[in-house]
């Protein structure tokens, strides 16, 4: 798959499936050699899906200087240019959803229908970059019973099983020991911490649908329900599980492809 040169840096990106072009933004920390991945569920099938390693993460470039929001809408924008895309639709989850929101501000004639998935117009972003120092495991305790709120200290002791697995799952990262790996992470959980587009989501203009868990710590279900009355003619839908929902509810995905595929 292609690492080409793209603005100022080699972005990692992969393409596939047949349909309508579809731009997918991964999450904090994403890298395309975790799988599975977007590509192994249904959005392959019924799109002409793009996604990328981000900047700072996977196979794209890590410069070691500040990231910003706007920096990674422009990344998205630039590759839409590489590939030969003049707009597309475009699917944002959790940080994905953050840089998507700066993509359709700062370019708004290339998105054509928006999803902002388990995300936030920050203000009441949840603070990662304040638990970087954490090691691996004691971040992934730390993080379960936020990720989905049902997820407890009760249930954890109810479901010992099912718990260790989960924190065997959250606190993997087979790459952690690659050059710049971890200053790349930390790079982007800075221009995490920075965002904010409150004051321009009235700006704008294409169909949005926000979509969240009910249970969802980290992007709280009160903060999807201000972006969709922020952002004009937005839909809202919440769904059965936590900021992974995506995962968790069946109903989740052919919701979203549905939206998108109008």
């Amino acid at each position: 798959m292609p690492r080409e040169r793209v603005g100022d840096i080699d972005i990692y990106f992969e393409r596939q499936g047949e349909g309508p072009p579809l731009l997918f933004i991964s999450g904090t920390g994403a890298d395309l050699r975790n799988k599975p991945n977007v590509f192994d569920g249904p959005f392959a099938k019924a799109f002409d899906l793009l996604a990328y390693d981000q900047r700072g993460l996977g196979r794209t470039s890590k410069p070691d200087a500040p990231y910003s929001m706007a920096g990674y809408a422009d990344d998205a924008a630039a590759l839409m240019d590489h590939i030969g895309w003049d707009s597309a639709l475009v699917l944002g989850v959790s940080f994905g959803g953050m840089v998507a929101q700066e993509l359709v501000l700062r370019h708004p004639g290339k998105v054509k229908r928006l999803v902002l998935a388990c995300t936030s117009p920050g203000g009441a972003s949840f603070p990662f970059h304040e638990i970087g120092h954490m090691d691996r495991l004691t971040r992934a305790r730390h993080l379960i019973p936020i990720s989905d709120t049902r997820c407890d200290a009760a249930w954890a002791e109810d479901n010992p099983a099912a718990y260790e697995q989960w924190v065997a799952l959250t606190a993997a990262d087979p790459f952690a020991d690659e050059p710049d790996h971890a200053m790349g992470a930390r790079r982007q959980l800075e221009a995490r911490a920075l965002h904010d587009t409150w004051d321009r989501l009235p700006q704008i203009s294409c169909p949005v649908l926000i979509a969240a868990g009910r249970y969802d710590g980290v992007a709280l279900p009160e903060t999807q329900h201000r972006l969709a009355a922020r952002i004009p003619g937005a839909e809202l839908q919440v769904f059965e599980g936590g900021h992974m929902f995506m995962l968790q509810d069946r109903a989740a995905n052919p919701a979203i492809a549905a939206f998108l595929n109008v």
